[in-house]
């Protein structure tokens, strides 16, 4: 019997609604063991996980049977039900409503991974805004302005 195989490394990266700063250190550690919880059930293991106040980044290797949109879907919505659930305090977190995400070669998988550890220390001199505009026009990606932010 044939068999199928895959290597699809995949980093997606999502802000709150608005970039609100609604990622507190309270919640971060939980939130991305969370998201990790969700990638394990969905069968996409998270290699890396980071991010700020206002946004997040996560590098996982895709399943061969699974769309990115259901991915960044289900970790959404069961995110933001976990913490509206879990602490009154956070009624009204919410995710924006798009999201990029970019191929990673295998050979890069490290140096993606590295990149995410130390997104505090790259928001010191650019904003999100600035970076997701970036990585946008690095993978050659059009996009209008009046659309990309809610």
């Amino acid at each position: 019997m044939p068999q199928s195989f895959a290597r699809l490394a995949c980093h997606i990266v999502f802000s709150t609604k608005g970039r609100a700063a609604l990622i507190t250190e309270a919640i971060q550690k939980g939130l991305y063991a969370y998201l990790g919880g969700i990638a394990r059930n969905l069968k996409v293991p998270l290699i890396e996980r980071g991010g700020t106040a206002n946004h997040v980044h996560l590098l996982v290797e895709m399943a061969r049977d699974v769309s990115v949109a259901d991915v960044v879907r289900d970790m959404k919505a069961n995110s933001t039900r976990w913490l509206r659930e879990s602490d009154p305090m956070h009624g009204n977190f919410a995710w924006q409503s798009g999201y990029a995400a970019f191929a990673v070669s295998h050979s890069n998988v490290e140096v993606v991974a590295e990149y995410i550890r130390h997104q505090e220390e790259h928001h010191r001199t650019r904003t999100f805004e600035e970076e997701y505009v970036a990585f946008l026009q690095r993978h050659g990606l059009s996009f209008d302005d009046r659309y990309m932010w809610d």
